[in-house]
Parts: C-alpha cells; sequence; structure tokens
C-alpha cells in the first residue's frame, strides 16, 4: 500500500510502563499492550486526532508527522469487529486478565502455624501518617497490596524486618501516593526502601513512583525491587 504524509501517534518505548490506560481510548483498537509496552498494531488502524494522548499517565504518547499507511476507518472497523468478541480487559490491562492459578500442594504444608512478622500498624498508605514513629530510620517494605495474597512466604522472605506499607497502583491515587511517600522519606530518612510488586505492567508502576518520591525528597536512600508471577514465583 502506497504511504502519504500525514499525522500519528508516536510511543517513547523508554516512557511508557503498560499501564494500558490509552488502550481502551482509541475507538479504532489502534493500540495494544505487548511484552509491557504500548504498541500500534497497525499504521492504518491510526487516525492521528490522538484521543489517547490524554490518557497516558507518563506522557509516553505524542503526535508526529511522517510517512505512513494512509488512515483506512473500514479497516479499522473491521479490525474492531474481529476483536470485541474477546474478554475485555479493563483499561486494557492485561494484568487484569481473568485465569485460573494451579496451586503446587506440599504435605503437611497446610497444617503448618507460622507466625506473623507484621510489627507495625495500620499498613495501607493512605491511611499510615508521615510522622508515624515506627518510620524513622526504618527498613521499608513498600508492597502492591496484591504481592501478600499470591507469595505464600511474603512473611518470612519479605516483611521480617522491615515495616509494612501497601498500595495499589493501578486503581489508587498515584500522585497523591507520590506526594505522600516523598514526605514520609523527607522526614524519616529510611536506611532501605524494597518495593515488591507484581509482574503484571500495571504494577511496575510502583518502581517509577518509589523512585521518584526517593528524588524528590533530596535522600539517599538504597532501593532495591523484587517482582512476583501470579503463580506466586520470584521473577
Amino acid at each position: 500500500m502506497s504511504k502519504i504524509k500525514r499525522k500519528i501517534i508516536h510511543i517513547d518505548k523508554k516512557k511508557c510502563d503498560g499501564c494500558g490506560l490509552c488502550v481502551p481510548a482509541c475507538a479504532e483498537g489502534a493500540l495494544q499492550i505487548i511484552d509491557g509496552k504500548a504498541h500500534l498494531v497497525s499504521d492504518k488502524y491510526c487516525d492521528g486526532l490522538g484521543a489517547c494522548l490524554g490518557e497516558c499517565p507518563q506522557g509516553a504518547i505524542t503526535i508526529e508527522e511522517k510517512e505512513v499507511e494512509q488512515f483506512d476507518e473500514e479497516a479499522a472497523k473491521e479490525h474492531v469487529r474481529k476483536t470485541k468478541h474477546k474478554e475485555p480487559l479493563p483499561c486494557g490491562c492485561p494484568g487484569t486478565m481473568v485465569q485460573s492459578i494451579e496451586t503446587r500442594k506440599r504435605d503437611g504444608a497446610e497444617k503448618v502455624m507460622i507466625p506473623s512478622k507484621l510489627t507495625s500498624w495500620p499498613v495501607q498508605l493512605m491511611l499510615v501518617p508521615t510522622h508515624a514513629p515506627f518510620l524513622k530510620h526504618a527498613n521499608l517494605l513498600i508492597s502492591a497490596d496484591c504481592v501478600p495474597f499470591s507469595y505464600a512466604n511474603f512473611h518470612q522472605d519479605l516483611l521480617k524486618d522491615r515495616i509494612l506499607v501497601i498500595c495499589c497502583p493501578k486503581l489508587d491515587d498515584a500522585e497523591f501516593y507520590k506526594e505522600k511517600l516523598t514526605e514520609i522519606f523527607r522526614l524519616n530518612i529510611p536506611k532501605s526502601v524494597l518495593v515488591t510488586h507484581m509482574e503484571v505492567p500495571c504494577c511496575f508502576g510502583l518502581v517509577n513512583l518509589v523512585k521518584n518520591a526517593i528524588e524528590a525528597s533530596g535522600k539517599n536512600i538504597s532501593f532495591r525491587e523484587v517482582t512476583l508471577g501470579i503463580n506466586g514465583d520470584k521473577k
């Protein structure tokens, strides 16, 4: 097919965190999350109007002018028709895909009572006061709230000797959390920060959120991250 010079979206893969918010904003179905990044499925499906621009929290989508296939409205409609039968993914995020997880059973394991390693309360970031005494020079564990349900050894391997704070980078107010974490880091200067999150793309937003808060606090804080698979394995 011949190409023409026209406006079309451009996705900065370095900025894109795969949150998927841009996907439902495109009525032509031109966007998909592939390998944790937003991709333009085909040039001919993009009308270049940029309805997806305002949905990207990272500013990863822009409009550029270059030689590409002409926008094909009929092809875009057919593309949408063929894909609409698939199970819809809220916000286009593959992390919301419905699936079953096979549990690996171990003889007698369900009878063992494991003591909790939780040493502070509250744990929800929305509720934790920035001046809470247990935050002072602590080893912080900032966890996406799905992690403890996926990782059976959460208390022993991750929470032990750490102060827990949980949140959801997908459903909660990320900007508010960034400001609150910045204040927590500034006031309490933690010894270290461990971020644990799921392997799904939208969950990786927690990593950037915490890193940006550390930078904004102006403090030199040790940072580490652990990614968990939905089947409970460390990645």
